[in-house]
C-alpha cells in the first residue's frame, strides 16, 4: 500500500490535477487518493495555498488607461449582458410536483364542475318530472272524486232511475237518466246510439207544461255519466235527432222524437 501511494505521490498527477491539465479518468483517481489517504489529502491542500501565493505574487497591475478603453470597446460593439453572481438555481423537485398537482386539481376540478353541472341538470329534470306526476296524481284525483260524487248520487236513495230506448228509427238507441228531485239534479248515461249522418245529432228535452226545453246533445264519443240541467216540474224526458244547427222543438210537434219517458210526479 505504501508503495502505491509512493508511486502515486511521485507520478505528478497531484500536481496536474492542480493545474487542471488531467483527463476525466485521472481526475477520478485523484479523487480517490484524496478521499482515501490523509496524506494526499494534505498534500492537496499544500499545493492549493501554494498556487494561490503564487497567482497573487505574480499579479501584474494593468494601466487605468487599458481598463477604460476595454469598457469603451465593449459598450460600442459588444451588448453588456449582466452577469449574476450566483449560479443558476435549478427548480427544485417539490416545485416540479407542486405545479403537476396544481394541474391535476385544476384537472380534477374542472371534471367535478362539469360532473356537478350534469347532476344539476339531471336533479332539475328529475324535480319536474315530480311536479308533473303530481299534477297527474292530482288530476287524478279530481277525477276519483267526482267519480265518486256521481257514485253516491246514484246511490242515492232519492235518486229515481229512467231507461231511454230507442223506437223503430233508432232501435239500438238505449240511454239512462238519473234524476234527483230532492238534491235537484240530473245525470245521463249514454249506453249506445246508432250511427247518424254528419248534419245530424241526437238531442234531449226536458217536457215542462207549456213547453220542450233543450238539455244538450248526446253524442256517442261521450260514452260516461254526463251531468245535464235540472228541470223543476218537468214532466218528461225525449231524445230526438235534429239537424246540428238546432230546433226549437214545441210540445205539438214531435216527429223528431226516437224516444221518450215519462217522470213520476215531483215530491
Amino acid at each position: 500500500m505504501e508503495k502505491k501511494l509512493q508511486h502515486f505521490m511521485n507520478s505528478g498527477l497531484l500536481d496536474s490535477y492542480i493545474l487542471g491539465t488531467t483527463t476525466i479518468d485521472e481526475n477520478l483517481e485523484v479523487e480517490s487518493y484524496i478521499a482515501e489517504f490523509p496524506e494526499v489529502a494534505a498534500e492537496y491542500d499544500r499545493l492549493q495555498e501554494n498556487l494561490e501565493i503564487l497567482a497573487k505574487a505574480n499579479i501584474v497591475e494593468a494601466p487605468r488607461y487599458i481598463l477604460n478603453d476595454v469598457f469603451k470597446e465593449i459598450s460600442e460593439e459588444t451588448p453588456v449582458v449582466k452577469m449574476n453572481s450566483r449560479p443558476e438555481r435549478r427548480t427544485p423537485w417539490f416545485s416540479i410536483a407542486a405545479s403537476i398537482a396544481a394541474f391535476i386539481f385544476a384537472g380534477t376540478s374542472f371534471l367535478l364542475n362539469d360532473k356537478n353541472i350534469s347532476l344539476s341538470n339531471e336533479n332539475q329534470v328529475v324535480v319536474e318530472e315530480i311536479f308533473d306526476l303530481r299534477s297527474d296524481i292530482e288530476e287524478n284525483n279530481n277525477k276519483l272524486e267526482n267519480v265518486m260524487l256521481q257514485f253516491m248520487k246514484l246511490n242515492n236513495p232519492e235518486t229515481e232511475k229512467y231507461v231511454l230506448r230507442g223506437n223503430s228509427r233508432a232501435k239500438n238507441l238505449k240511454t239512462v237518466a238519473y234524476i234527483n228531485a230532492v238534491d235537484k239534479t240530473s245525470m245521463i248515461d249514454v249506453v249506445s246510439l246508432p250511427k247518424l249522418p254528419e248534419d245530424q245529432s241526437y238531442q234531449i228535452w226536458a217536457e215542462l207544461q207549456d213547453r220542450m226545453v233543450n238539455l244538450g246533445i248526446l253524442d256517442e264519443s261521450e260514452r260516461k255519466l254526463k251531468t245535464i240541467p235540472y228541470m223543476e216540474n218537468a214532466l218528461g224526458l225525449s231524445i230526438t235527432i235534429e239537424p246540428k244547427a238546432g230546433s226549437q222543438m214545441n210540445s205539438n210537434n214531435n216527429e223528431n222524437s226516437v224516444a221518450e219517458i215519462v217522470l213520476k210526479n215531483n215530491k
